[in-house]
């Protein structure tokens, strides 16, 4: 059995040492460095108010022009060439002119640089040389599946001194992305890396999810036997524990003990972000769930903009559904907005009692909503910062509302909250004492990644050493 067992992790561990080594240096680089992303803040500041002059659309008549049967959003933006309405549903999402209710798809170059230089004044970036450089439904950057609905997407270049480029959707003319050089370089030696991550592999998610998936799994099972064997051959020498081996290989011993709980748990923890609903849940509403929380309203109840005007500095303006319900916000700012309520009063956000009106549809027992700290074990945050998420407990089942727009961020259930812990907490060490601690959590996260990087060169000398000897001979 024991020689099985050394078997089995010396080829592992030649076949993993490299992808061990290269997971610790990528995720001391990821700690400090987000996968590119078009933040919030840089999306509202992208955004010009709205010309309500020339909104000639009513709510529901862009609705019906849109063809989305089961909207729950319309979002009304102002682009270079116009008001556009953004009407989106659980099955897709589509773009219409407020000006006359046809198709504001952008299929011309012209109109995507266009798009993408105001959006770049608006934000104080030099748009001089900007130009269009891809039309292309993926590339290294816009992977993820949240672009889905978006591709393809034009990629501009600015010219700027940052390097950087915006990338416009084809279906709504909205900019959905940003990088810049110094993002896109040390996400090369971080993100992409670390969730091994290249276009050819990642823009087919299923096929990425298996070999990441099984990759984990296999480093797991090498660690796991690699804890065995370094735990077994650990020797007494008086009150004193000692390594039998010498050289590498008692450094790769003795490195291995030290690291032993942090490693087991990192690869673990890392194989579990690969899970997406095969231990645990995904934390997603159910369909009927959904049903409730985001029932289309009756979009003719949305008054006309001449009877209810909006503000002059409204950068977006959005109807959503809650609870069957129709309400108006007005963005304008990146912390600032307005929400209407369906009998016409105006407060910054949605209050408990409407959260509650909407949770007891949804199961029995559950309490008032209380808002979730900012320290909360298991965190959620608004899309404006400031704002409220409220939490309803419905038995094992919790609901985190976003105040804001009425989105649920996340469902908690007993399994979700469990992966919270053994995912999140374990391979982040987002543990509120260390949140607390920012520069602490840094010093621990860089300490325990170095430390495991120090443990896979040691498995990549003995390993080169062993394939050396193996094949000389």
């Amino acid at each position: 059995m024991m020689g099985a067992i050394v078997l089995l992790h010396r080829w592992l561990g030649i076949a993993f040492c490299l992808l061990f080594a290269m997971w610790f240096a990528s995720g001391i680089v990821m700690h400090f460095v987000s996968f590119p992303s078009l933040t919030e803040a840089e999306r509202i500041a992208g955004l010009a108010p709205v010309d309500r002059a020339r909104v000639a659309v009513a709510v529901a008549g862009a609705v019906s022009a849109s063809g989305v049967t089961d909207a729950t959003r319309v979002r009304l933006v102002e682009r270079s060439d116009g008001p556009v309405a953004i009407v989106s549903g659980r099955s897709r999402m589509r773009a219409v002119r407020a000006t006359d209710g046809q198709d504001a798809s952008v299929r011309s170059p012209e109109v995507a640089l266009a798009i993408a230089r105001d959006h770049a004044r608006q934000r104080g970036l030099d748009a001089a040389h900007a130009a269009v450089v891809a039309h292309a439904d993926h590339d290294q950057w816009s992977v993820p599946n949240g672009f889905d609905r978006h591709r393809p997407l034009f990629r501009v270049a600015l010219g700027d001194a940052a390097g950087t480029e915006v990338y416009v959707s084809s279906l709504t003319g909205e900019v959905v992305l940003d990088t810049t050089r110094s993002e896109r370089g040390w996400n090369l030696v971080g993100s992409v890396l670390h969730w091994i991550y290249p276009t050819v592999l990642r823009s087919h998610w299923q096929l990425w999810d298996r070999v990441v998936w099984t990759l984990s799994l296999l480093a797991l099972i090498a660690a796991v036997l690699g804890a065995v064997l370094g735990i077994v051959r650990v020797k007494m020498q008086g009150s004193r524990l000692s390594s039998p081996f010498r050289g590498w290989h008692a450094l790769h011993h003795i490195i291995g003990l030290v690291a032993t709980v942090f490693v087991l748990t990192w690869i673990f923890s890392g194989w579990l972000s690969m899970d997406h609903g095969r231990l645990f849940s995904r934390g997603q509403l159910t369909t009927a769930e959904a049903g409730v929380v985001y029932a289309a309203p009756d979009w003719r109840t949305a008054l006309p903009l001449d009877q209810n005007p909006i503000s002059p500095e409204a950068r977006e303006v959005e109807w959503f559904a809650f609870g069957g319900n129709l309400y108006r916000r007005e963005r304008r700012g990146v912390d600032k907005q307005i929400v209407v309520r369906p009998d016409g009063a105006e407060s910054p956000d949605l209050g408990a009692q409407e959260v509650a009106s909407v949770a007891t549809r949804l199961a029995s027992g559950c309490g008032l909503p209380s808002v979730v700290a900012d320290h909360d074990d298991y965190p959620a945050q608004s899309t404006v910062p400031g704002t409220p998420v409220y939490r309803s407990r419905c038995g094992d089942a919790w609901l985190d509302v976003d105040g804001a727009e009425g989105s649920v961020l996340q469902r908690l259930d007993g399994s979700r909250r469990a992966y919270r812990w053994f995912y999140t907490a374990l391979h982040t060490l987002d543990f509120p004492v260390l949140m607390a601690h920012p520069r602490l959590r840094d010093v621990v996260v860089v300490g325990l990644c170095v430390l495991g990087l120090l443990f896979s060169v040691t498995g990549i000398v003995i390993g080169w050493r062993r394939l050396r000897s193996t094949f000389a001979a």
